[in-house]
């Protein structure tokens, strides 16, 4: 079952300076927008490390990373778990593309990607499934809200 879009007060879209970030990655390292600048950026918000569907939506990027590499853009995903949670969703599924902590929502709330869902088993606040290709300037080249995982990655390859 889809689930109804977020209403959205401030999305990016095409043209819009990507916003800035400094978060840790899965080992404790500060990686910042700035450290992509004269390359294209894959920045991709998920809910939750080792959830059905942030697993799909993962493997299937980790499946497609070469050929990303092969346009000349890197892959980076972010949640608000922690850094040894995503040390263990890397280890666990073979992900070579940093994972970082946005712990209070910070880069996920510049980005329209954070807020709260209400399902049948409870609450969940926290980042919604979205995606940000990011270009050598820092300007958002294409965004994709509440996106579906399976599949997303593969799109995306084919609406580049």
């Amino acid at each position: 079952m889809r689930r109804p879009p977020v209403a959205r007060s401030m999305a990016l879209t095409t043209g819009d300076q990507a916003p800035g970030f400094q978060l840790p990655d899965q080992d404790g390292n500060t990686v910042s927008l700035g450290d992509f600048a004269g390359r294209k950026l894959l920045l991709y918000f998920y809910p939750k490390d080792e959830t059905p569907g942030c697993t799909v939506e993962a493997c299937e990027f980790r499946d497609a990373r070469q050929d990303y590499a092969d346009r000349g853009i890197a892959i980076v995903g972010v949640s608000a778990d922690d850094a040894a949670s995503h040390r263990g969703f890397r280890a666990h599924h073979g992900l070579e593309f940093p994972l970082l902590s946005d712990v209070d929502g910070t880069a996920s709330r510049a980005y329209d990607t954070w807020g709260t869902r209400t399902f049948p088993s409870g609450e969940f606040t926290g980042s919604f499934r979205s995606t940000f290709l990011i270009d050598e300037h820092g300007k958002i080249e294409q965004a994709w809200y509440d996106v579906t995982p399976q599949g997303h990655p593969e799109a995306i390859l084919a609406a580049l």
